[in-house]
């Protein structure tokens, strides 16, 4: 009778290959918004004070200029806490193959950037301009809807720096399904070539295009509300930022990491935003 790896199989090591995280996409609405700093001891409320655009009169010569009554208004952000946990046990750790702590550190603070994604691109449905549809959307998105939205917000003196679109990617393709007809297109020149060969967009009407999957589905099946706005339609407050930290569990031979933030996120100038409700074709 042979001896095989079947009967000395208790003499065999085990190998555990680089833990594979499921891929997880880089957060990007943090960098597109007005961000706000809370200090420790300074309560968890923020008030954004905004002043009216002003508009000032010919005056005739001798006369007195009329007075301008300014007045602020405000928006107050109210930081809450997101957070998330798992108990690690001593047997768990001691025995893994790679640095389980870091790992979930890791795998909890993109947890966390996720979750802000999430709550700010929910914001977009918020916008009083809208093109399409936020709540029953039936149409598709094309690249005229790109330019009439930044068109709208140019005619309303916002400033054409710092302004983006933010789009699901089952959105995006139609828009770059529409930019990339040659038919309907003939002349897209080097926006239908970057869309072509690298499935990106780019820049269109003169603003970057992002895709993200943290633009979440509005609860009907293919509609996804994106949205073109300035960087100060929307507010990011935070006392510190992403925390991450162990607390021994001794009754349960373990620890517990957490992951945890204190934001709050708000609509500041709702001028300075347009909605983008559309309808996936590919969903």
């Amino acid at each position: 009778m042979a001896s095989t790896t079947t009967t000395l199989n208790d003499l065999l090591p085990a190998i555990t290959a680089e833990a594979m995280f499921v891929a997880s996409e880089r957060s990007i609405m943090r960098g597109l918004v007005k961000n706000y700093s809370i200090p420790a001891g300074n309560g968890k409320t923020i008030t954004v004070p905004r002043y009216p655009i002003q508009t000032a009169a010919a005056v005739t010569e001798g006369n007195e200029v009329s007075d301008t009554n300014v007045s602020t208004d405000g928006v107050t952000l109210t930081v809450a806490t997101v957070g998330i946990r798992t108990l690690l046990t001593d047997l768990a750790r001691t025995s893994a193959a790679s640095n389980v702590v870091a790992d979930l550190g890791k795998l909890f603070g993109e947890a966390i950037a996720r979750k802000m994604d999430q709550d700010l691109t929910a914001l977009f449905a918020s916008f009083s301009n809208v093109y399409g549809n936020v709540s029953a959307a039936s149409s598709a998105l094309a690249a005229a809807d790109i330019f009439k939205a930044v068109a709208l917000l140019r005619s309303q003196a916002v400033p054409p720096t710092d302004i983006v679109c933010v789009l699901n990617p089952m959105v995006a393709y139609d828009l770059k399904k529409d930019l990339t007809n040659t038919y309907q297109n003939p002349n897209a020149g080097i926006v239908q070539n970057e869309a072509m060969a690298t499935g990106y967009v780019g820049m269109l009407a003169g603003v970057p295009i992002y895709e993200t999957s943290n633009v979440l589905n509005n609860g009907t099946t293919g509609d996804y509300v994106g949205a073109v706005f300035h960087r100060e339609a929307l507010g990011l407050a935070m006392i510190g930022d992403i925390n991450i930290e162990s607390q021994r569990r001794a009754s349960f031979i373990g620890d517990d990491i957490v992951a945890s933030a204190h934001y709050a996120v708000g609509e500041l100038y709702d001028g300075y935003g347009v909605a983008l409700g559309f309808d996936s074709s590919i969903q």
